[in-house]
Formats: structure tokens, C-alpha cells, sequence
């Protein structure tokens, strides 16, 4: 009962949180996932120019909020008109106009996403009864808050260098022949932020089309939804029109969050409940005796790379100290606090639901688990389907143009056609690995153990340490903090290696 009733106020909490007072929906950066989304959006712009954000900040309001939401950044006529433009590598502080309410809500929606829904497994990894669930809040919590320590420490190096960009901070702090290594683990974590995008899609619409079409396979689904959506929305060559997808998502995610609640407080999937004999049986609820001892054993390493990869927003905190309007360490650091906690009480909600629904046989998409008779779940498949179809190329043009940037190809060298072949290579290929590799679970873990891991814990306190070695005298707080940033580091490292092995042992 108590678990019930803290579950309900979470809940509640998890609604809450995507409702800030005055919001503006027009300044909301189009992301949809950790999970996946942090990088995704903002990684093509960072690896192209400083203009972009430098510019958006000089601007008018109008232009910047323009700017912001339109994903007109992904144009290639707008990347070319402004490729050769030069690249201040820093601003006056000051000059943001997003109010800290704003802030909240674009960074809540940039940390929650569609990652979220593969939680409920990493519990399963490790736990069989529902106790599994005591270990996994409190590790999503102690996850989150050094995630947002790491977030922090980022913006006030930004602060200290007065950089607007992870790599203007990067090179101002540790050197600018190092670039190359943020530079290089961005691509990568957007690549396989897409890559599980297609394992997300491959899912959800088997689970919709496969009712109308009994013998259509995974596979077979995945082929179609490339060959006859992505694809075509990959060729655009201007993806402004599709930012009002990153607004469904946050909906979507919303949605599904009440929708499994009244479903695990309903019992429909419980032992004689309405949907319990639908499923087959690897997918229907099953508990056993490992609970909270669980959490004692190498196997939790698998939810802290998922945790890793769910709180993945970082290359995005120079955007958002630099937008925020009277942007002083306090009040960043205030936008940072509330965002990710809501961002925990928003996760603990949802990776307890699923799993105290399903147990152990929790699956790596925990919408796999419920019924296709089950209309209120299948308007979130639908939702969270539509979301990522309308996300998707702006995930994959942030991957494609993030390899072209680190080879030094200029997309105004290259003709349309050999782009557009580069475009199907990519997407086949992506497609391919998406049938072949069995759970989305395991991408997230390894890409969270490995790339997500770097970006919070580690990079950051390289920054925030070469920053410290600028300062002649610094006091014994800041010189605390350089022990504590470094701890921080070494824990990112042990997880990382931790989680990694884990991941791979998952799928042998």
C-alpha cells in the first residue's frame, strides 16, 4: 500500500513537471529523447560552427527563438549561406532572453525521451521481485544527481571561459588538438541514439501493423518503415517543418506514464486480470525471489549505462547557460537542479511501473509487454511511433553530417547525388544493425557505459580542471571541488567499464 501510494504521488509529479508556469513552446529546443535526444539535435550545429549559437544570441528575440525551434539549423542551404562565417568562441554573459521556467521545461523535454521505456529492463537484470524496485529509485536518484553535478560543472566552466559551446569550453580548458575527442564521441552517441531510434520504430509498429498483417516479421516491418517514411523524410533538405514533433513527443511521454499507471493500479495485468492471458509467455508478468540483494551484483551495471544514456543532455549545457537571460551561476544552477529533479521523479515513476507490472520479463521496450487488445496503450505506441518518425531525421542528418564534419567534407563540395547516396548507405546500414542486434536495451547500456559515461563524468571534470589551473589562487572550495570533480571521473570510469562488459555479457 505504501509503495502504491508513493508510486501515485510520483505520478502525479511525473504530470506536473511538464507544466511550468508561462511556458513558450516556440523556444523549446526539438528534442524527444536521452536519452538519446540531448546530442542528437544540437550536435550538428556545434560541429559545424559557433556561428550558429553566437548568432542566434546576438540576434533579435524573434530570430533566436526562430532559431531555436525551427530546426532550420539542419537546412542545408541555411549550414552553407553561414559556413564561412567566422566563429567567436565566446560571449559577454547576459545577453540570453529564456526565463529559468522555460529552461526547465526545454531541459526536462531534452533529458526525457523514449529511452525511458527501456528502464523497467535494466531492473529486470538484476531483480525478479518487486523490492528489486527499492535499490533502483535510489540508484536513479544518486545517477541523476551526479549527472546534473556533471551538467552543472559544465556551464560554470562556460562561466569561468565565457565559452557558448562544449567545444569552445573544451579548447579553451584543455587544448584544441584534443578537440577531436568530445567531437568524435558526440557523432558516435548520436549514431547510436539513431540506431536505437530504428530498434524503438522496429517495435512499435510490428506491434501496431503486425495485428492487420499476422505474418509480417520485425525485420520485414522495419524495411517498410525505412524504405517508405524515413528515407523520404532523410532526403528533405529542410527540416523546419517537422519541430512540432518534439512538442507530441514530450506529450506522448506524458501520456504513457498515467497510461501505465492505471494499468498497474488497475491489476489489468495481473493474474486474472484483463489482459493477463493475452501475451505470450515470455512477455507475461513473472516475479521470483531476487529483490533488493540483487542490486549487490555485477548485473546492476546494466541500469546505470541505461542511466547514463537517459540523462544524456550535456552537450547542450553551454547552450543553455549561454540562453538563459541573466545567466549568473545561481540561477543556471537553479534551472539544472529542478530539471533534473523532476527528470528523476519522471524516471523512477516509470521504470517502477513496468516493472512491478511485468517483473523479470520485463522486455528491453517495456511497450512490448502489453497487450495489443489494450486500446490505452496502443495510442501510446502510436504516440511514441509517430514522435520518433517525426524525430528521426533530425537524429539522422545530426549523425550523417557529424562523420561528414569530423572527415572534413564540405556539404557545399558535394553534389546533391552523392549526398543522397550517402544518405541511403547510412540508413541501410543502420537499418541492418537494427535487425540484427536483439534488444534496444543493449544498444542504450553500451552506448550509455561507454560514450555517455565520457561526456558526463569524465570530460566535464577535465574542463572544470584545466579551468582551475587558469585561476592563479583558488580557494578551498574550488580546490575541494577539483578532488570532488575527479572522484567523480573515476566513478564514471569504473561504471563505464562495469556497465560495458555487462552489456556485451547481455546478448552472448
Amino acid at each position: 500500500m505504501i509503495l502504491k501510494f508513493t508510486l501515485s504521488s510520483l505520478l502525479l509529479g511525473s504530470a506536473v513537471a511538464f507544466a511550468p508556469a508561462k511556458y513558450d513552446w516556440r523556444v523549446a529546443a526539438p528534442q524527444i529523447s536521452t536519452a538519446f535526444q540531448s546530442p542528437l539535435q544540437q550536435h550538428r550545429r556545434q560541429h559545424n560552427s559557433d556561428y550558429f549559437q553566437s548568432h542566434a544570441l546576438h540576434s533579435s528575440p524573434s530570430k533566436s527563438t526562430r532559431l531555436y525551434s525551427d530546426a532550420s539549423y539542419l537546412s542545408d542551404k541555411h549550414i552553407a549561406s553561414h559556413q564561412e562565417e567566422p566563429t567567436p568562441k565566446s560571449l559577454s554573459s547576459g545577453t540570453g532572453t529564456a526565463t529559468i521556467s522555460q529552461e526547465v521545461f526545454n531541459l526536462v523535454k531534452a533529458i526525457v525521451g523514449a529511452g525511458v521505456l527501456t528502464l523497467p529492463s535494466g531492473i529486470a537484470a538484476f531483480g525478479s521481485a518487486p523490492s528489486a524496485v527499492v535499490p533502483a529509485v535510489a540508484l536513479i536518484a544518486l545517477v541523476g544527481s551526479l549527472s546534473a553535478y556533471g551538467f552543472g560543472l559544465i556551464g560554470r566552466v562556460c562561466s569561468l571561459t565565457r565559452s557558448t559551446s562544449y567545444k569552445a569550453a573544451w579548447e579553451e580548458t584543455v587544448g584544441t588538438k584534443s578537440a577531436w575527442i568530445p567531437a568524435w564521441s558526440v557523432t558516435l552517441k548520436t549514431v547510436c541514439a539513431t540506431l536505437a531510434y530504428s530498434m524503438i520504430l522496429a517495435d512499435t509498429f510490428h506491434a501496431l501493423i503486425g495485428v492487420l498483417v499476422p505474418g509480417m516479421t520485425k525485420s520485414m516491418t522495419l524495411a517498410a518503415v525505412t524504405t517508405f517514411i524515413l528515407l523520404p523524410l532523410c532526403l528533405l533538405r529542410n527540416l523546419s517543418s517537422l519541430a512540432p514533433f518534439s512538442l507530441l513527443g514530450s506529450l506522448g511521454m506524458v501520456y504513457t506514464t498515467i497510461a501505465m499507471g492505471i494499468r498497474y493500479f488497475g491489476g489489468a495485468y495481473a493474474k486474472n486480470g484483463v489482459f493477463s492471458n493475452d501475451l505470450p509467455k515470455a512477455l507475461r508478468p513473472a516475479f521470483g525471489n531476487v529483490g533488493a540483494a540483487g542490486a549487490l551484483t555485477p548485473q546492476i551495471a546494466i541500469l546505470i549505462g541505461m542511466l547514463s544514456t537517459a540523462y544524456m543532455a550535456h552537450f547542450n549545457a553551454p547552450k543553455f547557460y549561454a540562453e538563459l537571460k541573466n545567466n549568473t551561476v545561481p540561477r543556471y544552477m537553479t534551472v539544472v537542479a529542478t530539471s533534473f529533479a523532476a527528470s528523476i521523479s519522471i524516471f523512477a515513476t516509470m521504470a517502477s511501473l513496468g516493472f512491478l507490472t511485468f517483473g523479470s520479463a520485463s522486455s528491453g521496450l517495456i511497450l512490448n509487454n502489453y497487450s495489443p487488445r489494450d486500446t490505452l496503450m496502443g495510442l501510446s505506441k502510436a504516440a511514441v511511433a509517430i514522435a520518433i518518425v517525426g524525430s528521426y531525421p533530425l537524429a539522422f542528418v545530426g549523425a550523417r553530417d557529424g562523420v561528414l564534419d569530423l572527415l572534413k567534407l564540405k556539404q557545399s563540395n558535394m553534389k546533391a547525388i552523392t549526398l543522397n547516396i550517402l544518405t541511403v548507405a547510412m540508413l541501410g546500414g543502420l537499418t541492418v544493425a537494427a535487425s540484427v542486434i536483439p534488444d534496444v536495451s543493449f544498444v542504450l547500456a553500451f552506448a550509455g557505459a561507454t560514450l555517455g559515461n565520457a561526456l558526463i563524468y569524465i570530460y566535464p571534470a577535465l574542463m572544470f580542471r584545466g579551468a582551475m589551473k587558469k585561476i592563479a589562487n583558488p580557494t578551498k572550495l574550488q580546490q575541494f571541488e577539483l578532488k570532488a570533480s575527479a572522484f567523480s571521473a573515476i566513478l564514471g570510469l569504473g561504471f563505464g567499464i562495469m556497465g560495458a562488459v555487462k552489456a556485451v555479457q547481455s546478448i552472448m
